[in-house]
């Protein structure tokens, strides 16, 4: 099974779509490892330096419309390469979405409240992550304080991570 914890990337933002996370030039790559150094390098914010602020992040947490866009397999290949397993927004684009899960990666929806809660009470922290799959709950932790969310995903999106995404799910169901 992946890691589910780590660093926290917060990237205040909604609709950051797939050619943002990896531009449609590398589409052509069948290796994921080609696509680790273009991770989010077109996507257009102020103070963002994809190479720094990516480095040793294993979790985004983003606002709404996530993954928006092209549907590619590819976006989610490109986090799951840089070491980032979850996602945590207020909504996804669905092929997206689903595709985080077939590569057995997490994408975890929270309501509008409690994202604003995260960027207000952690988004400018150094802030640490971890995501318990079978109690469904994330634990945030920066320096001044702790907080922990509750969350839900169906039985069979918790079985595909719980696999390690959709082949091994198949392999061990059909």
């Amino acid at each position: 099974m992946k890691k589910f914890n780590g660093k926290a990337l917060f990237i205040d933002r909604s609709d950051i779509n797939t050619d943002e996370i990896i531009p449609a030039k590398y589409l052509t790559e069948i290796e994921k490892t080609a696509l680790k150094p273009h991770l989010f390098e077109d996507i257009k914010l102020d103070d963002f330096n994809p190479e720094m602020d990516i480095k040793e992040k294993a979790v985004i947490v983003s606002r709404e419309n996530f993954g928006c866009g092209s549907s590619r397999e590819h976006a989610p290949w490109a986090l799951e390469v840089n070491g980032i397993h979850v996602v945590i927004a207020q909504s996804f684009a669905r092929i997206f979405r689903q595709n985080m899960f077939n590569g057995g990666m997490l994408a975890i929806e929270l309501s509008k409240e409690q994202i604003n809660t995260l960027f207000k009470e952690f988004g400018n922290s150094d802030t640490q992550i971890s995501v318990n799959i079978e109690a469904l709950e994330i634990m945030i932790q920066s320096k001044d304080q702790t907080k922990k969310i509750e969350f839900q995903i169906s039985e069979f999106d918790k079985a595909l991570i719980e696999t390690g995404g959709w082949v091994e799910y198949a392999d061990t169901h059909y």
